[in-house]
């Protein structure tokens, strides 16, 4: 177990390549389905993806045009020259014997990510974005003395992300990578579900007591934002105890065991010399226009900064504008977003309209399975009225929303609903009068309390009246007739 003391004299030093699946149609250079999640193995291929001598491969323009969208996601432009190269390595879910990506002019250079870390905004510099193409999967069956090569996802279309190594901590990494899951989602440009693969990070991590970078090491195929903060977490640790103990770390190529929480060696790391990249003969740059860059600018959707600033100016805190940005790409259908964004012009039930999707709707609908639809603002604008003219309390409010929102059609009075199920507070102040008059009665106690300057005690009796009338005495009008009643 490393001491706080000596971890305190180690930089951890954090780069993370972040593998997105594009969401075509079909794969980066073959016509084959680029969805390959219940398909049966070997069964989403083509002659390309089996690497078969005199098969050429096609680019797929949409691949192209998400890529481009990307590029703004991340804060860059894309370039408007960039070019496919061989990257060679050996491999049973390799069969052409080299991976079809871009080495040294990619679609993506520059760009960055920002982050909020306790309240503390940083930036993280991405170094470029690059278009390949994914290799099969090994399959290794438990308890058998062989192996197994599914060419399913062999080419399908990926963007890999390379951020800089300007990350130091796991809440850093962490944060990191949730950023860049809501950027492609909002951008549109991958589906970025992670439990199916769409999102993957290789996450390197070193430390060093001096200004010098330590050596490295690689902890792929990592699909949680949970388990990125795990791994740097553990792999800190670990090189820290291994270079205290005298040792050296090796550059390396490790995974990650969920289960036990803790990274593995898989096999020495490669160098880009080892790679042996060379421009593929048979596929051409792809050449792009100033008309073609400006008119996917054009059609980009707004991204995570602008909703953050739009949110943050209705009054809304940190955690409420980020629970909201989840939520849009939680859930499908419309989304709470374009809701919000209706309800902009009157900022005060607008943040009402928030505080109540945040704390009620969401939860509501991640254990109900419940659609999101156009008629949360009909219910909610309805509710606030009644709020605002006094007629509802706001936990009779909460309850009423709870309760309309499980419904299949809203009621077309939701003031008349409130009332025929007994949301709606009694303002009748003889009626109240009788509840008051008894409350005091029935407890000498605080009335004597309240005669003696203990103010706080009208709390008390007010909760009494609302708990005699069930909630639906209107409070304000409860404190007020109780003051009358003692003389105050």
């Amino acid at each position: 177990m490393i001491s706080d003391e000596i971890r305190k004299q180690y930089t951890a030093t954090i780069g993370i390549e972040c593998h997105v699946q594009l969401k075509t149609a079909t794969k980066l250079f073959s016509a084959v389905g680029n969805d390959a999640r219940e398909a049966p193995p070997n069964t989403l291929v083509s002659h390309i993806d089996f690497g078969l001598p005199g098969a050429l491969p096609v680019l797929n323009a949409e691949a192209v045009h998400l890529a481009m969208k990307a590029a703004f996601a991340l804060g860059s432009v894309p370039q408007k020259f960039s070019k496919f190269d061989r990257k060679h390595y050996f491999y049973p879910d390799l069969p052409m014997g080299y991976q079809i990506t871009q080495y040294d002019e990619p679609i993506v250079l520059g760009g960055s990510v920002t982050v909020n870390i306790d309240g503390e905004s940083k930036t993280i510099g991405i170094t470029r974005a690059h278009m390949e193409a994914d290799a099969g999967k090994s399959v290794h069956p438990v308890g058998k003395d062989y192996s197994l090569v599914d060419l399913n996802r062999a080419g399908t279309p990926l963007l890999e992300i390379v951020s800089e190594p300007e990350m130091h901590t796991a809440a850093e990494a962490k944060a990191y990578a949730h950023e860049l899951y809501l950027r492609m989602k909002y951008a549109d440009v991958s589906d970025a579900n992670l439990y199916y693969g769409n999102m993957r990070f290789d996450v390197n991590v070193s430390v060093s007591k001096t200004d010098q970078f330590g050596t490295r090491t690689e902890t792929k195929n990592i699909n949680s934002f949970r388990a990125v903060e795990k791994v740097v977490d553990y792999e800190i640790s670990r090189q820290i105890q291994v270079l205290e103990d005298g040792g050296v770390i090796l550059q390396e190529t490790r995974g990650w065991d969920d289960t036990k929480l803790r990274t593995f060696s898989q096999r020495t790391k490669e160098d880009a010399q080892d790679y042996r990249y060379f421009p593929d003969p048979d596929l051409p740059p792809i050449v792009l226009t100033d008309e073609d860059v400006e008119n996917v600018r054009a059609e980009m959707p707004v991204l995570p900064d602008e909703w953050r600033q739009r949110l943050g100016a209705l009054g809304l805190d940190t955690s409420q504008v980020e629970a909201l940005l989840d939520a849009q790409v939680e859930f499908t259908a419309e989304g709470y977003l374009p809701l919000l964004e209706r309800s902009m012009d009157d900022s005060v039930f607008a943040k009402q309209l928030a505080n109540w999707i945040v704390n009620i709707d969401i939860p509501f609908v991640r254990d109900a399975s419940r659609a999101v639809s156009v008629e949360r603002v009909v219910l909610y604008k309805a509710v606030t009225d009644l709020v605002g003219s006094g007629k509802i309390s706001s936990t009779n409010a909460k309850a009423l929303i709870v309760e309309l929102l499980a419904v299949d059609t809203l009621p077309g009075d939701v003031a008349k609903y409130a009332e025929e199920k007994g949301y709606i507070q009694v303002s009748d102040e003889g009626e109240i009068m009788k509840v008051v008059e008894q409350v005091i009665a029935d407890n000498p106690k605080p009335v004597e309390d309240i005669k003696n300057g203990e103010m706080k005690a009208i709390g008390f009796l007010v909760g009494q009246v609302m708990k005699a009338s069930q909630g639906k005495a209107n409070p304000a009008l409860a404190q007020q007739l109780i003051k009358k009643v003692l003389d105050l």
